[in-house]
């Protein structure tokens, strides 16, 4: 079973290192495609580079660093990432936004708990 939660903390880390850098490197350089779901969200495009990006990014950093051997940054990252992506669907809701930029903020939100919650079962 250890074997097992390893392999798949490993995966889904992996997977929410990649999405989250890429998400964060796209809202930092203000990617034409994003502005629009962020816009219908009403979220101001000035927020694209700090903090949306920022952090995400920073997060992706974060998770990173938890795989390559800190676990408490890691499990920070993940902590952080998950309050983030709650509150960005929350935005979205608020918003009656239910676009495809919802959904992404969705399934960021399951990476960054999955990740969360097999980072501290690996611990």
């Amino acid at each position: 079973m250890g074997v097992l939660v390893f392999t798949a903390y490993l995966c889904i880390t992996v997977l929410a290192v990649a999405a989250n850098a890429f998400s964060g490197v796209a809202a930092l350089f203000h990617f034409p495609p994003i502005r629009p779901g962020m816009r219908k969200a009403g979220v101001p495009e000035s927020w694209l580079s700090f903090p949306i990006g920022t952090l995400k990014t920073a997060g992706a950093i974060g998770l990173l660093i938890g795989l390559l051997g800190g676990p408490v940054i890691g499990i920070a990252a993940a902590a952080g990432l998950t309050l983030f992506f709650v509150c960005a669907v929350y935005t979205h809701v608020l918003a009656g936004d239910y676009s495809p930029q919802f959904g992404l903020a969705l399934g960021f939100l399951v990476l960054a708990v999955a990740s969360l919650t097999l980072g501290l079962l690996v611990r």
